[in-house]
């Protein structure tokens, strides 16, 4: 595209699940989203399992206990709560602020920012490809925020004033987050910082909001089926404490409770080929329920479109075997949005 931005691949329209769920008479779920090729939505089986909590400003300053428990995160659950993260309550109390009034917004204000065909940018759903597919309780915003080259006029300059601030400074703040956090990885695993920063410096950054409104038969949908993250890293921020984030650890569905102001990280699939598979991409999902609304903010930090990356060469030193192929961004990302969400499947592909 002009601007330097790649398109990656489209999904295909279908109806908003917020009108769907707004109607008064609905007391089942269209066929449509019934998901029964799901593992059944239980409650929390392993109520002792809690998510590890990363405190940034210890680890950032060196501390080793801290260090040790993040190696320890990204290495065991590929998922840990992140507090003490520098980023102020009114910033965030701002940006979930406009995010709400963003879905509130009438289903014509919505529509104007569309996904224009083959993009996945815009209001709409995600990994549609076929008119016969099982569909998720979901309906999403998506945009691109770095670089500002990448940038759609379309949709972010068009966004409410309040929406488009809060989300320029939100993501910058995220930004600096995620390059701690990609530096604290490389001194976990004694690679050189310069092979993570040079990757992830001049970075691809989206903000993908996630809505997922209240379902008659919650037990019968899914709000996100299980997946890996395609991406590098992905920071996420829950506007409420209703539950909905599950991980899968051990073969169990584990619930994520995040503390208020609290953000939840992930190592997505780039980072687990970065690093050769030492910090792993995990399993999870989005489970609904029939009483409230739950919306999500999700930020992704991956290289660049034309990126080349692979194991980073410190670790592939004395004779260790890299254990995935070298590929581009975009080359995966095209390949993940071209299926249904399926586990860990895709990353099999570029797997030695």
């Amino acid at each position: 595209m002009e601007n330097g931005a790649v398109l990656l691949g489209g999904s295909l329209p279908v109806p908003s699940v917020q009108e769907l769920a707004k109607k008064k008479q609905l007391k089942a779920v269209p066929s449509r989203y019934v998901r029964t090729d799901q593992d059944p939505i239980i409650s929390d089986s392993k109520i002792a399992l809690q998510i590890p909590v990363v405190d940034l400003e210890r680890l950032v300053s060196g501390d080793l206990d801290m260090s040790q428990k993040f190696d320890s995160a990204c290495r065991e659950w590929g998922f840990f709560q992140l507090t003490n993260h520098g980023v102020r309550t009114d910033l965030l109390d701002k940006m979930m602020e406009a995010t709400q009034e963003f879905f509130k917004m009438p289903l014509e204000e919505k529509k104007k920012f569309p996904q224009e065909a083959g993009d996945l940018e815009g209001y709409g759903q995600a990994f549609v490809v076929s008119e016969d597919q099982k569909l998720e309780w979901a309906d999403l915003f998506y945009v691109c925020t770095l670089p500002l080259r990448y940038r759609k006029a379309h949709l972010f300059n068009k966004l409410p004033l309040n929406y488009r601030l809060a989300l320029e400074a939100y993501s910058a703040e995220l930004k600096t987050i995620a390059m701690k956090l990609v530096n604290s990885m490389a001194k976990c695993l004694k690679v050189d910082p310069q092979e993570m920063i040079a990757l992830f410096e001049d970075s691809y950054q989206t903000v993908r909001t996630n809505y997922y409104p209240p379902c008659p038969e919650p037990d019968k949908v899914i709000g996100l089926a299980p997946h890996s993250d395609a991406v590098g890293l992905t920071i996420l921020l829950q506007l409420s404490e209703t539950p909905g984030l599950q991980v899968r650890k051990d073969g169990s569905w584990i619930t994520a409770k995040p503390d208020p102001y609290a953000f939840i990280v992930n190592i997505g699939d780039i980072l687990e080929i970065i690093t050769n598979g030492n910090y792993r991409s995990i399993e999870h999902r989005a489970i609904c329920n029939s009483e409230e609304e739950r919306i999500s903010i999700v930020t992704f930090l991956s290289p660049l479109m034309d990126c080349e990356f692979g194991p980073a060469p410190s670790l592939l030193a004395n004779g260790v075997r890299a254990q995935f192929l070298r590929t581009t961004t975009a080359n995966y990302y095209r390949g993940v949005y071209a299926r249904e969400l399926g586990g860990k499947s895709y990353l099999d592909t570029v797997r030695l």
